[in-house]
């Protein structure tokens, strides 16, 4: 499959089956992610990887109405950064997210990127703080987002290129 290919058939996936996720599929999914380019080489992120089913069920909590998958998932991948490492650690670690989550599928795995810098909790606690309190990341560590990872149940139908919105481009100027 090419790259085009890849991008297409990428979709979130929110209901995971009970089978195991092999630790070499895991592997690569977090290499993808560790080789994203990022600002000046600086990588300001750090990657937790989540597989205890009690520990997801506690983090299914940490989004009003968006993290429910986690639940199920098999593993999260919970992406922070140091914001005195960099000023630009937001793009750097969606680069990080947008890797692994296209390495996921590409491998047959089903995940969902849950934003959460800048969420709360249904009780209104900051996703943030939820999660640091949870997984014990520093105060000087900033989240992103959680990637939710499991064998689909179904995976959704690829993006037709015939549906793109080409309106969105422009040439030569806006």
């Amino acid at each position: 499959m090419n790259l085009l290919e890849t991008l297409q058939n990428r979709r979130s996936v929110r209901k995971y089956t009970e089978e195991p996720i092999q630790k070499e599929t895991l592997t690569a999914v977090l290499q993808a992610g560790l080789l994203s380019p990022s600002s000046r080489g600086i990588r300001p992120w750090e990657l937790i990887v989540v597989e205890d089913k009690e520990v997801l069920n506690q983090m299914a909590d940490c989004r009003a109405g968006s993290a429910r998958m986690l639940a199920g998932a098999r593993a999260a991948v919970v992406v922070v950064a140091d914001e005195t490492a960099s000023d630009v650690w937001v793009e750097d670690c969606s680069i990080v997210m947008s890797n692994m989550h296209l390495m996921a599928d590409s491998l047959g795995l089903g995940s969902c990127w849950i934003q959460g810098r800048l969420r709360n909790t249904p009780q209104g606690e900051s996703t943030e703080v939820y999660l640091r309190n949870l997984l014990n990341f520093p105060e000087n560590y900033r989240l992103e987002a959680v990637l939710s990872l499991g064998m689909p149940q179904n995976h959704p139908p690829k993006q037709e290129l015939s549906s793109l919105p080409l309106q969105k481009v422009h040439w030569g100027k806006f």
